[in-house]
């Protein structure tokens, strides 16, 4: 049994139960030219200009500010907003159902995720079990990013949470050791595997 027992379960979202990776989509936009498509991931459609999204700028104004720089990618750039979609092929099916049985067995389960305000609308009707959640707080309707503090006590303010009493899961190490720095426990999520072993590592019925 690990040293402490949080009861309240905090997920991510993206790669944790649903998996998102923009070059789904820029494979087919640059087909059998991976170079070139990384050069645009790395150099014009960033991650630090989706986390701004992210962050609660509009995708009408973040596609915009690019377009205006890099007149020559119009299409290219504006399909990361029109075809977002084709970047979630599919969910981590081992961690829905974990998710599922946690619901099932009583468990409070909560998330905190990056996600820009109406992508994450699009996606909560695309993905039914979003609505399982016994509350969200979504960082593009906050303006507050992971892994910073305030979106962590966020959470904890709005639903009545005590952070010692949750275990928060994300991929991101710099988000996990956020909510460590916030009084959570945390896992590094690699895996639906080792997520159901380190939560019942805990005593979690996952």
């Amino acid at each position: 049994m690990a040293s402490s027992s949080p009861t309240i379960v905090v997920f991510d979202i993206g790669n944790v139960l649903i998996e998102w990776d923009p070059k789904h989509l820029y494979a087919s936009v640059f087909p059998n030219r991976p170079g070139a498509m990384q050069w645009f991931l790395d150099t014009i459609c960033t991650p630090a200009w989706n986390l701004e999204q992210d962050g609660g700028r509009t995708w009408a104004d973040g596609v915009g500010t690019l377009v205006a720089q890099f007149p020559e990618w119009r299409a290219e750039i504006e399909a990361y907003d029109r075809r977002w979609h084709e970047m979630i092929p599919r969910t981590i099916e081992g961690t829905v159902g974990i998710l599922e049985r946690l619901k099932q067995a009583g468990t409070k389960v909560y998330a905190i995720t990056n996600f820009s305000t109406e992508k994450y609308r699009e996606s909560f009707a695309r993905f039914t079990f979003l609505a399982w959640f016994d509350g969200v707080v979504v960082s593009g309707d906050e303006r507050l990013l992971k892994p910073h503090a305030p979106i962590f006590a966020l959470l904890c303010e709005r639903y009545r949470l005590k952070a010692s009493d949750c275990v928060f899961i994300d991929d991101n190490q710099d988000n996990v050791d956020g909510a460590r720095r916030s009084g959570m426990a945390a896992i590094h999520f690699t895996g639906p595997a080792d997520l159901r072993k380190a939560l019942q590592s805990y005593g979690l019925p996952a």
